[in-house]
């Protein structure tokens, strides 16, 4: 490039005095810096300079940091070492880089040979160097995956190893660890294994010893009861040896999310999901997906399975299906009006006192007859709702009922006797006691009017039956109808009402007032943290393998701290009953939301119905089964991504809600931590979903 720039080989110049020798030097420099490189050197030089320059038009590779520059080459004449040596400074301060040219034009040639046969020889060694750097990788990528999990196990032996603490001797290693009971002699095996495999002659001792820390919390879990158990544990780890509401919530979650999703199409489609994901997980879960959405559903596999079977059975019981109602066992109401009388009138009435009805109910479920009724919905809401408050007054108390357990086995009679004896005395003699006059109402109160068997016609209102209990007012009904449903039902109402107002100063002051008696008698602080756990344990709860320090006996408490522990004692138990109290009240009226989703499901499938699959039907001919085949794909589309989706998502937020709030919250505090133990597999797997640290 430099040749290029010389146009002819001689760098004499002539002069009337005779021939005077030039001296240059040649070089590249950034192609930002040439306006001002020129500037500098016709200025310092005096315009005694002659600057050439050519743009290179590939970028090449700056060596300090890697970096594509755009560079341009040139070449500086001169006269004298005074304009020399000023030039090389100034080509030295623009960071140029100079290179080395012969002044003969034979060495200028010989020079180029031998730089383009160096470079030669370096694209040959690249080019080699390229090749046997790609057969290495190659060779190194049907490893590196199990060289990746070789040093990910390595690195996760020795971090635990790092963990124990050496003997006196320094001869042996000791480790605090907790381990499931149940696993102990497999642990024990796999301990003595190790040592006759290692050679070594000292075999492994494992001592069961008592701690004062609090023991983590395992729960033995399998493909089936895993997804219910992330569930309870997202809204917190169960406390050591608490109750585990899990098993539980594998029943009630899933027919509390049919009770709102009740559809025996959509079920279906949701229950053919799940089936499907069951039926072929292990190729599912081979293919290690990044899509977290697609993780979540196919977690929750057997949940979103029993919620579809659920639902098929809830929407077989409300006869729903797509909005339509399937005639099994054919209607029990008949129509005994006359030709004439049917086609003058739009709307007929059915007394179901009279012929009109067959006076036994449908063997299971709803009338189909239902479906084309005008006053379906009054009769759907009035079911709907009395049904929803049966589930959440049973769900509430079957918590209470499980607090009891808890209660029993840690030993604290203070709370079964100030908290769950008034607690449930309390729901009982309110909620319980409106859902056995729910009963009553459906029991003794029929069509009839004045019959001696069914009872009269009118039935008092169990909503205003409820309000003018809770304040001490007498029922007013209209002549026709009944004020009480039996006789002494106002003064055994007023019973109850005294009897749940006297559980709430009984769950308020009891308990703090026998703890600080016992307390005095004891003369112990309350918050003395010291306790021990019970060694044996079931269920596959964590158990201590080696204990902890000694704790000190606690010292006498100061006056100032009795105080302080005592008032926290009764703004805490006044917290706690306060929100039981008011808890119960709104906690009643949230299961309504059973009612009010599946009303919601219902309408909106009905709504598609009408305005978008049944403008399909009205079409005869050619042109209906176009129409038909355009209203049904987006009748279908609708159906899955709003009613099966939205409306699945939305009613399983809900039915979550009801078990962490309104069914959780009476026996449950979550207050525990993970039992985290070493294994491979969960080291692998977290290294899976994210690059290492």
């Amino acid at each position: 490039m430099t040749r290029a720039l010389i146009s002819d080989d001689s760098v004499a110049r002539q002069t009337p005095s005779g021939p005077v020798q030039l001296g240059f030097v040649a070089g590249v420099i950034l192609r930002e810096r040439i306006p001002a490189f020129e500037r500098m050197l016709w200025r310092a030089c005096r315009g005694n300079v002659f600057l050439r320059q050519a743009e290179i038009e590939s970028p090449l590779e700056d060596p300090s940091n890697g970096d594509n520059v755009f560079k341009s080459v040139f070449i500086i004449f001169f006269q004298g070492d005074q304009l020399k040596t000023r030039v090389k400074k100034i080509c030295e301060g623009f960071r140029a880089t100079l290179y080395p040219c012969p002044e003969a034009p034979a060495d200028r040639r010989e020079m180029a040979m031998g730089v383009m046969t160096r470079l030669e020889d370096l694209n040959t060694v690249l080019g080699q160097t390229q090749d046997h750097r790609h057969r290495v990788l190659v060779a190194a990528a049907k490893n590196i995956k199990n060289w990746f999990v070789k040093v990910r196990k390595i690195k996760a032996i020795y971090h635990t190893l790092n963990l124990f603490n050496l003997d006196v001797t320094q001869k042996c290693l000791i480790a605090e660890c907790w381990v499931p009971v149940l696993d102990l002699e497999t642990i024990q095996l796999a301990l003595r294994r190790g040592t006759e495999r290692s050679g070594s002659s000292v075999p492994p001792i494992l001592n069961r010893m008592e701690s004062f820390e609090d023991p983590p919390t395992y729960n033995r879990t399998n493909k089936f009861t895993h997804g219910f158990q992330v569930l309870i544990d997202s809204y917190g780890v169960a406390t050591y040896r608490e109750v585990n509401p899990a098993p539980y919530t594998i029943i009630t979650f899933p027919f509390l999310f049919a009770v709102m999703f009740g559809d025996l199409g959509h079920g279906m489609i949701m229950a053919m999901f799940g089936a499907w994901m069951v039926l072929r997980e292990k190729p599912l879960a081979a293919k290690k997906s990044d899509s977290e959405i697609w993780n979540i559903f196919f977690g929750g596999r057997y949940i979103i399975l029993l919620m579809g079977m659920f639902s098929m059975y809830t929407g077989f019981v409300y006869n729903d299906t797509f909005s339509k109602s399937l005639n099994v066992f054919g209607s029990y109401w008949s129509v005994n009006y006359n030709a004439s009388t049917v086609m003058s009138n739009k709307d007929l009435q059915l007394n179901p006192s009279t012929t009109d009805y067959q006076q036994y109910p449908y063997p299971i479920g709803l009338d189909p007859v239902w479906q084309v009724a005008e006053n379906k919905i009054i009769f759907m809401n009035a079911y709907k709702m009395k049904i929803s408050i049966i589930i959440g007054v049973f769900q509430m108390l079957f918590g209470v009922c499980l607090s009891l357990w808890n209660f029993i086995y840690f030993q604290r009679r203070i709370s079964i006797y100030c908290e769950f004896i008034p607690q449930i005395i309390f729901l009982c003699f309110l909620f319980l006691y409106m859902v056995i006059l729910m009963f009553v109402k459906w029991t003794n109160y029929g069509p009839s009017t004045g019959d001696v068997k069914t009872g009269p016609y009118c039935a008092p209102s169990i909503l205003i039956t409820f309000i003018n209990m809770v304040l001490f007012k007498t029922n007013s009904a209209p002549a026709v109808c009944d004020a009480y449903m039996y006789s002494g039902q106002q003064a055994f109402q007023m019973l109850l009402v005294v009897v749940a107002l006297i559980c709430i100063p009984w769950m308020l002051f009891a308990k703090p007032a026998l703890i600080l008696r016992n307390k005095r008698k004891m003369h112990v602080p309350l918050n003395s943290n010291h306790h021990n756990h019970a060694m044996g344990s079931e269920n596959g709860d964590a158990e201590a393998a080696l204990s902890q320090a000694q704790v000190p006996p606690p010292l006498p408490p100061h006056k100032e701290e009795e105080e302080h522990d005592v008032g926290e004692l009764f703004i805490h138990q006044g917290i706690h009953t306060i929100e039981y109290v008011l808890g119960s009240v709104s906690h009643t009226a949230s299961y309504l939301r059973l009612w009010a989703l599946s009303l919601a499901h219902a309408q909106l499938s009905e709504v598609l119905w009408n305005m978008v699959l049944r403008n399909g039907l009205m079409f005869e001919g050619w042109v209906g089964g176009i129409a038909l085949y355009i209203t049904f794909a987006i009748w279908a589309t609708l159906t899955i991504a709003i009613l099966v989706l939205m409306e699945g998502l939305s009613a399983f937020l809900h039915c979550l809600r009801l078990h962490w709030v309104e069914f959780q919250s009476k026996f449950y505090q979550g207050m525990g931590y993970h039992f985290q133990p070493f294994s491979f597999e969960a080291i692998l797997d977290s290294a899976a979903q994210g690059p290492e640290e």
